[in-house]
């Protein structure tokens, strides 16, 4: 098996570790991994169900509305643009996955569900999904994914801290001298 390089977010800032603060390396540190994992993922999905990530994840979220989602709803849960949404659906209406309707309360409105089809290869690809992940994560017991899953809580509460409160030096827009 040949190696696979990977795009290392992390590198220049691990090459003068004095010159990035602590926060920026565990962002980039951060940003590598999702970027790793996210690309096995999407290279494993297309080889092995010829399906891509989006497609996926927009089955998951129809999975989790047997009654069907407007186009607009699955726009906001994958926080994407109506315009995404849409291509994914045509194709996976062209597929079989997904079917469309009018909705009963607004007939503007598409809903849109997967077929008894869809919902039977998104549950094989959502288990081998889960084993990869798993595989990917095996280096981790349990108490290191505990201790890891409450540090990302706390990561994701100074976050979203930081954001409500807005940036505490703003500076000039646009790159606008003062």
């Amino acid at each position: 098996m040949h190696e696979r390089v990977y795009l290392d977010h992390e590198a220049k800032a691990l090459e003068a570790p004095a010159e990035h603060a602590a926060e920026l390396r565990l962002w980039l540190r951060l940003l590598t991994l999702s970027t790793m994992i996210e690309g096995e993922v999407r290279r494993r999905l297309r080889e092995r169900f010829d399906v891509t990530l989006p497609r996926f994840d927009l089955m998951a979220q129809l999975l989790r509305a047997p009654d069907g989602m407007t186009l607009s709803d699955v726009s906001k849960r994958m926080m994407v643009s109506n315009g995404n949404v849409t291509g994914l659906v045509e194709r996976l209406v062209e597929s079989g996955h997904v079917v469309r309707r009018v909705s009963e309360t607004d007939r503007r409105a598409q809903v849109i569900s997967l077929t008894d089809a869809g919902r039977a290869e998104f549950r094989a690809m959502a288990v081998e999904h889960e084993q990869w992940i798993a595989e990917m994560l095996s280096g981790l017991d349990e108490d290191e994914i505990d201790t890891l899953m409450r540090l990302l809580g706390k990561v994701k509460a100074s976050t979203r801290a930081a954001i409500d409160q807005g940036p505490k030096n703003p500076g000039p827009k646009n790159g606008a001298s003062r």
